[in-house]
């Protein structure tokens, strides 16, 4: 699945490493950007309606769509739905678990690697942590670690809906993997994958030990190739290009699900997170090259207002940080309580 992703939307050129260019490819600089799917038109924690797929926006009518879910539905004591009220929404982001090549010390990049046992048993954990905070849609990198990684996660959450990849490659996988039942439908998350959340491409760094590497060119120059802002190691890609397309591709894409009122997880990369959470906390260059994320450990983040705040688990925290709930994820965990309890 992921092999064919990388194949729909990486090709190599330049510093990306992208040659081959399909007619729905359109060039920005050096970053090659692939046009993106249509928005949702789904109700917050309550949608149902897919079409040839999910609701995307590609051939599905909004008149499928059935009576909200009751789960999210105002109490006896409330007038509107808080969720609504609110225009609060979440955003939950996870860098993949432990894998292969991360457990060799071997330079990973854009190779398409499995999570190990330990990297498993991390997803499964991060899930657990947030499996009381809603979950509309999924977005996913196009390499297989992070969709295992997300995956995992929604195995552990507490609506028991099921995350199902979304196929708009060809017309026949758009029908091919069309679903006809409402009810499956509203037990359902769209997941998304798109290459622009791809780790950064490490170009022929990719399969090297890192210690053999910094033996044989320098620990400085290494330590450059690795840690700056704007340096690319060789043929390969600099922080800076990763966070190009990693940003174009969330402001683009995501951010319009989170202002609509969806609420949103991301699983993906060091590096493509770590130039998302530069956007959201308005980080320097040189804050951003200091940042580090643990593996399988969710960040919070509640959009609200146009502003991202972040409500748990610091980047690479000595102890997994509790989330600060908001009145309205408050509400919604009661509501799980009640009905799961």
């Amino acid at each position: 699945m992921a092999s064919a992703a990388i194949g729909r939307g990486i090709r190599t050129v330049h510093c990306h490493g992208y040659t081959k260019r399909s007619r729905d490819h359109k060039d920005l600089g050096c970053v090659t950007f692939r046009p993106s799917r249509k928005c949702f038109k789904m109700e917050t924690e309550s949608s149902v309606g897919f079409g040839n797929g999910f609701e995307t926006g590609i051939g599905a009518s909004a008149s499928q769509t059935p009576a909200a879910d009751p789960f999210l539905s105002p109490s006896k004591n409330d007038s509107t739905d808080p969720q609504k009220k609110s225009k609060e929404t979440a955003l939950i982001l996870i860098r993949h678990g432990e894998s292969l090549w991360n457990e060799k010390n071997l330079f990973t990049g854009c190779v398409d690697v499995p999570l190990t046992k330990k990297g498993v048993e991390e997803a499964i954990e991060a899930g657990k942590r947030i499996s009381s905070i809603p979950i509309d849609m999924i977005y996913t990198s196009a390499l297989i670690r992070a969709q295992m990684t997300a995956m995992l996660a929604m195995s552990q959450h507490r609506r028991k809906k099921v995350p199902i990849v979304l196929h708009d490659e060809s017309e026949q996988a758009k029908q091919w993997s069309r679903i006809f039942s409402e009810d499956t439908m509203k037990q359902s998350i769209p997941v998304i994958t798109a290459w622009q959340l791809n780790e950064r491409m490490y170009g022929e760094l990719q399969g090297l030990n890192k210690q053999e590497t910094a033996e044989r060119y320098g620990k400085e120059l290494v330590h450059e190739w690795r840690r700056s802002y704007d340096i690319p190691p060789p043929n390969g890609e600099s922080l800076e290009m990763c966070a190009e397309r990693a940003v174009a591709y969330f402001k683009d894409q995501i951010e319009p699900q989170l202002l609509s009122g969806k609420n949103v997880m991301i699983a993906a990369h060091g590096n493509s997170l770590r130039s998302i959470i530069m956007y959201l906390d308005k980080l320097t260059s040189q804050e951003v090259i200091s940042l580090e994320l643990s593996t399988g450990v969710p960040m919070l983040y509640i959009f609200k207002n146009g502003k991202f705040i972040r409500r748990g688990s610091p980047a690479a925290p000595s102890e997994v940080g509790v989330y600060a709930y908001t009145k309205t994820l408050a509400k919604y965990r009661q509501r799980l309580d009640e009905m799961f309890e």
